[in-house]
């Protein structure tokens, strides 16, 4: 793939086949992503709209409506869509009051959220109403469709894997039943930990309401859709490609991840959203490769050559933000032995095509989003 409309369309096609039964399930569907303009909705949104266009929904198409606060700005991808008669787009934050007249969803994704921490850590309340107060409210209303009627299908709350906190050793790869490591007072712990309270309410409300909510963990997702100004290591690595400087490393290379690519990330979700059992959670990633920050490195500097004849290096240069590497887990792998067995889920993407997908995609998208 050379272009980034390639990478796009391929990737929609993997999603599409990924998706399995889940397309079926969503046939004819209302479908509510809160937070759909992030970098998780880059796809979670286009994928319904591409399977109404490959026909999936036969002629009972999917609609999709998102709410988002737009506060890193409409993204030019979801300005292109505004034509499509079945997507509709409101200003809402995720924290606000439900409307008084809602339209009957039947399906609801909880995606708004930061999670970045660059951005988390300057927006901390806001991050924590998000994933609490946004949560509680949508619950709420779920509890209620129980009551009157007619019953919501599925509620999927986007938690991350950032829940294990620093799994020790033995705990690797981490299977959903960890039960975590994990500061409750750092300058992460307004996402950990909100996360984990946003895990507490779905299992309650499943529990005792029978509210259809389930939970997702990702792990470590990239690609398509994510800014490259987000401050996450795979665009910080190619944003300093793409402007043909050294890359800048700012640990010493040694704390080890697992990357799962989004088209194969997006696909699971939706998997979990129609066939995930109530009040349970399920790890999207991939179980391998488990490579350190330096391997990635040279990856990404190897991939730098073959497609722009890069020539830069390696920089370890460490943050002037004294905190950036407080709680950072030393190792982040996820055991998906569950979403495989119950869900189906198999992710496909290897590691190499995925940056290579992703560095086409930054190349044709460097500016988009970009802060003043």
């Amino acid at each position: 793939m050379s272009s980034a409309a390639e990478v796009v369309r391929a990737d929609l096609a993997d999603i599409a086949l990924g998706m399995g039964d889940a397309r079926e399930a969503l046939r004819g569907r209302q479908v509510l992503i809160t937070g759909g303009a992030g970098f998780l909705g880059h796809y979670l949104v286009q994928a319904l709209l591409h399977c109404n266009e490959l026909g999936c929904a036969g002629d009972e198409p999917v609609t999709v409506t998102v709410w988002d606060n737009f506060a890193r700005g409409v993204p030019a991808w979801l300005e292109r869509l505004g034509a499509s008669p079945y997507l509709s787009v409101v200003r809402r934050d995720a924290s606000d009051p439900l409307p008084t007249e809602l339209p009957e969803f039947d399906y609801i994704v909880h995606a708004a959220s930061i999670a970045s921490p660059t951005y988390y850590r300057r927006h901390p309340l806001e991050t924590m109403d998000a994933n609490v107060n946004g949560l509680r409210r949508l619950l709420d209303h779920a509890r209620e469709r129980e009551e009157t009627g007619p019953p919501l299908l599925g509620l999927l709350f986007f938690s991350t894997s950032e829940i294990y906190g620093d799994p020790s050793p033995e705990h690797i790869p981490t299977p959903e039943t960890y039960r975590g490591y994990v500061s409750c007072t750092g300058p992460r712990a307004c996402y950990d930990e909100s996360k984990r309270y946003g895990e507490t309410l779905c299992a309650t409300f499943a529990r005792r309401y029978g509210v259809p909510v389930t939970i997702a963990r990702p792990f470590n997702n990239y690609g398509p859709g994510l800014k490259i100004t987000d401050g996450r290591v795979i665009p910080d690595f190619a944003r300093d490609i793409l402007a043909g400087r050294d890359i800048v490393m700012r640990s010493d290379g040694s704390p080890g991840r697992t990357f799962c690519y989004v088209a194969d990330a997006v696909a699971g979700y939706y998997r979990i959203l129609t066939r995930g059992q109530g009040g349970e959670a399920y790890n999207i990633g991939v179980p391998e490769p488990e490579i350190t920050m330096a391997e990635l490195a040279d990856a990404m500097i190897e991939l730098g050559r073959e497609l722009f004849r890069y020539g830069g290096s390696v920089t370890v240069r460490p943050s002037q933000d004294g905190a950036y590497l407080t709680d950072n887990p030393a190792r982040r792998c996820p055991d998906i032995t569950k979403a495989r067995t119950e869900l189906g889920y198999e992710p496909s993407v290897s590691l190499l095509d995925g940056l290579r997908r992703t560095l086409v995609w930054y190349s044709a998208n460097q500016h988009e989003g970009d802060e003043a």
